[in-house]
């Protein structure tokens, strides 16, 4: 029998697109007075901005690197174009229709693209604390989503943590000194909370449990980070224990099945080899034009959308088993 579509899943949709055009109204009513003093890292009109391209005296300061993140915004207005075309019966999955982990994934999928064109279109502080926000706001999905699974807490905890982290990442980067007051940075911690979960809740046994935190320090080696030296610099990289915390995790039990080709490996692709252009696209790497429309920072952040896409493709093919 075919399944009718949830008429509540178009409500998100439409406010999904309202709040994009939205945001472009404002900046342009904002950009018209021009965007006042730029940030203490951020260079002047014509010089060479931290992400290689040439800062502008337009509406966009880095023009190449805002327009980039239109990607973002598409693919995120997709996802809840998506959800919205869901039928009634959700069928067990987590990312389908109106659920708020769905609305959650796609509302901070799109906010990406809003928060990133707000640092390289305005080169503010304000904008470049949405842009740290906005990737907060999508990192820290991926893990605690992986800590449901393994722990077994309720979608209604999942989000009370997920506030609470955020906002509290979003006042102590704004009105403190960040990184917690300890130095932490949650970006970074995060990608490595995300791989040592997503190993455990794929293998939920020894083995998994063993390479889940090792796995995390091998990435971190082939990227250029010597894991020898964050060892001997201990003090400064403590954090790194983190990774095998979710190993510790007891009773843990397979609750969902998930198809992990070819989403998985398209995401992590994705998103991995943006992280190596991204580090192409600064002032004084070889291959820097800062006259060029085409920016490696441009393309980070296409990649990157592709890869919140790939993972939203991910999650939609998970099914609970208990």
């Amino acid at each position: 029998m075919q399944l009718k579509n949830n008429p509540g899943n178009f409500f998100p949709f439409k406010i999904a697109i309202t709040s994009v055009l939205g945001f472009f109204t404002l900046y342009i009513i904002l950009g018209l007075d021009g965007w006042g003093s730029r940030a203490s890292n951020e260079n002047a009109i014509g010089e060479i901005s931290r992400w290689c391209e040439r800062v502008s005296d337009g509406f966009m300061r880095e023009p190449s690197n805002t327009l980039g993140n239109l990607g973002f915004i598409f693919v995120g207005i997709y996802m809840f174009y998506k959800l919205s075309q869901d039928a009634t019966s959700e069928q067990g999955i987590t990312m389908f229709g109106s659920s708020s982990i769905a609305i959650l994934y796609a509302g901070a999928s799109t906010f990406l693209g809003p928060g990133s064109m707000a640092m390289h279109g305005t080169n503010t502080e304000f904008g470049s604390w949405l842009d740290n926000l906005s990737m907060i706001m999508y990192i820290v999905i991926l893990w605690i989503y992986n800590l449901k699974k393994l722990i077994g807490f309720s979608s209604k905890t999942y989000l009370i943590i997920y506030g609470v982290l955020v906002s509290w990442y979003a006042y102590d980067s704004w009105f403190l000194e960040g990184g917690f007051g300890v130095g932490i940075s949650l970006f970074e911690l995060s990608i490595g909370l995300w791989i040592a979960t997503e190993i455990v809740v794929k293998f939920p046994n020894i083995y998994g449990r063993l390479s889940s935190g090792l796995s995390v320090l091998l990435i971190q080696q082939l990227f250029g980070n010597p894991v020898i030296e964050s060892i001997q610099n201990f003090q400064e990289n403590w954090e790194m224990l983190f990774y095998f915390v979710p190993a510790l995790i007891p009773n843990i039990k397979k609750i969902s099945n998930i198809k992990y080709s070819p989403w998985f490996f398209l995401g992590f692709i994705s998103f991995f080899g943006a992280l190596l252009i991204w580090e192409t696209g600064v002032p004084d790497h070889p291959w820097c034009n800062p006259d060029s429309w085409l920016q490696a920072h441009m393309i980070w952040h296409l990649l990157c959308s592709v890869a919140t896409y790939s993972f939203f493709k991910l999650y939609r093919t998970e099914k609970y088993v208990i």
